[in-house]
């Protein structure tokens, strides 16, 4: 079996120093990736940049004029207050989406049963029409629709573990029958989106499936809602492919939001999606980072998601668990079984 590990040595570039959203992120993925000895174990493939054709597949044809415009200016271009554009990064945005690109193709083609994607700047709050909350392209969703359009495939399924509801992915998928998204995250907080109401529209009706969680939360909670929730709506769906939108800052020690999830939290949840994976569309799932700004949490939960896709059963977790008890997460089960007739 193997996997591909997807990145590129210029998603630093695309930088601003004291943005939560730094390279330093990334760099932590990386050692933490060679102190653990994984490195050899990954079949490593350069992201590639994807083309205009492809960012067509999500985005406005006016943000993409936008996108070829900043490179022509001198100063920062800013899309609201937490998001900036450098001139270079378009192009650094362009490879972050096209690592996930590069990962359906390493699987589509049988070159790798699974990937981890490791790129910046992150993608699942940028807008069909504009870039948001540190996001420029919509990574994981040009990469399900690239895989739809390039190879056929009826049914893709988009997890979001990060912290922050995934809006920008919600809305280009909305209306769309042919893409599951599922979102667990913080709520109410920013974006301010992801009701549990908030479950499509025409045709996508229930194609969005939601699970807004009061703060505090943690690896109890998130278990039972994969067990509870996600594995009925993957088993009804039928996915041929799992996108995962990988945050880690529902992790305890991050500095933006305030859940409970430890890392071996996280590794459970991983090593459930691969799971679910194996069951149900060959092993076909991609990783893509998203947020996540404790650089050890982020560096060192990517690690265990790649320990979860070579199967080798570890976890690393330097940080332990925040004492506590959770909140009760089976009335919101209760309503989200409800409403999608599970």
């Amino acid at each position: 079996m193997t996997t591909a590990y997807i990145t590129h040595s210029r998603c630093v570039e695309h930088n601003i120093q004291g943005h939560p959203e730094h390279a330093g992120r990334l760099r932590s993925i990386w050692q933490k990736l060679e102190a653990g000895g994984l490195i050899s174990q990954l079949h490593l493939i350069e992201a590639q940049p994807v083309t205009d054709e492809m960012i067509r597949l999500v985005h406005t044809e006016d943000y993409l004029n936008m996108l070829k415009w900043i490179p022509t200016q001198e100063h920062i271009v800013q899309f609201d207050p937490d998001t900036y554009a450098l001139p270079v990064s378009p192009e650094i945005a362009r490879l972050s989406a096209g690592g996930v690109v590069t990962a359906v193709d390493a699987i589509m083609s049988g070159r790798a049963v699974n990937a981890l994607v490791a790129v910046r700047p992150p993608g699942h709050h940028a807008l069909p029409e504009r870039g948001m909350g540190f996001c420029l392209l919509g990574n994981v969703p040009i990469g399900a629709r690239y895989a739809q359009q390039h190879y056929g495939l009826q049914r893709v399924m988009i997890v979001d573990f990060d912290v922050h509801h995934g809006n920008g992915t919600q809305d280009m998928f909305y209306d769309d029958p042919s893409v599951l998204f599922v979102s667990t995250h913080q709520f109410p907080f920013y974006p301010g989106t992801g009701g549990l109401n908030e479950t499509g529209t025409g045709k996508g009706a229930g194609y969005t499936l939601n699970i807004p969680l009061a703060q505090g939360h943690g690896d109890v909670s998130y278990l039972a809602i994969y067990e509870d929730v996600l594995w009925p709506a993957a088993q009804r769906f039928q996915p041929e492919l799992i996108i995962v939108s990988a945050g880690f800052d529902a992790h305890w020690t991050d500095p933006l939001a305030m859940m409970r999830l430890s890392l071996t939290g996280y590794a459970q949840l991983s090593y459930e999606l691969v799971k679910m994976a194996d069951q149900l569309c060959g092993g076909k799932i991609i990783f893509a980072l998203e947020g996540g700004y404790d650089l050890n949490a982020v560096g060192y939960g990517m690690r265990n998601v790649a320990h979860a896709l070579l199967k080798d059963d570890e976890v690393d977790d330097p940080l332990g668990l925040r004492q506590g008890i959770e909140p009760d997460i089976m009335p919101l089960l209760d309503r989200v079984r409800r409403i999608h007739k599970f």
